[in-house]
This record gives structure tokens, C-alpha cells and sequence, in this order.
């Protein structure tokens, strides 16, 4: 576990997704995907995403925890569903433009 550092980029070991970090929470945070703790850039795929974290990331969309104190930005989409201790993040909602009449 390290402390996480906006701007920071992560790679699955369990599938293809890669992310960087928007907003990080203070402490050591472990990002998650297919149940395996991500690693720098450098990391080499191997075996599967777990089946309870199999549900995929979507490439552009920013995922967050429950609090919003972590917040990151899918930049290579894959099978694996990104979490934080064994909880899954939730895709983060977009927020409406403002009306221009």
C-alpha cells in the first residue's frame, strides 16, 4: 500500500484497465481491480479478475467510494471492476450543463 498522489497512474494485474487518480484520500489507500491490489505502470497481467469483481471498467468514466474521497479516471478499459478493500467503486454521475437560453 502507498500513498496515493493526484495525477498518480495504476495498472491492473488481473486484466487491461489502467487509471490515473483525480483525488486521493490522506493515508494509504490499496485501488483494487478484479480483486487484486493495482501496481505502476509496469505491471504484468496475469490470471483473472475475481468473479465478484469481474463486472468491468469503462474507458473515460471516473469512478468513486462511497465518501468521494477518492476519485479516479479509467484510461484503458478491462474486465475488472475497480474497488478499494474488497468495496466495489461506483461510477461517478455526470453532472447536467448549465442552460443556455
Amino acid at each position: 500500500m502507498a500513498e496515493l498522489k493526484p495525477g498518480g497512474r495504476l495498472k491492473s494485474a488481473v486484466c487491461t484497465t489502467e487509471i490515473i487518480i483525480v483525488k486521493a484520500p490522506a493515508g494509504d489507500v490499496a485501488v483494487e481491480c478484479g480483486g487484486q491490489a493495482m501496481g505502476d505502470p509496469g505491471t504484468e497481467v496475469s490470471g483473472e479478475p475475481a468473479a465478484d469483481a469481474a463486472e468491468g471498467s469503462t474507458l473515460g468514466k471516473r469512478y468513486v467510494n462511497e465518501d468521494e474521497s477518492l476519485e479516479v479516471l479509467v484510461t484503458k478499459a478491462g474486465d475488472g471492476s475497480l474497488g478499494v478493500a474488497g468495496t466495489l467503486l461506483a461510477l461517478k454521475e455526470s453532472k447536467p450543463l448549465p442552460a443556455s437560453d
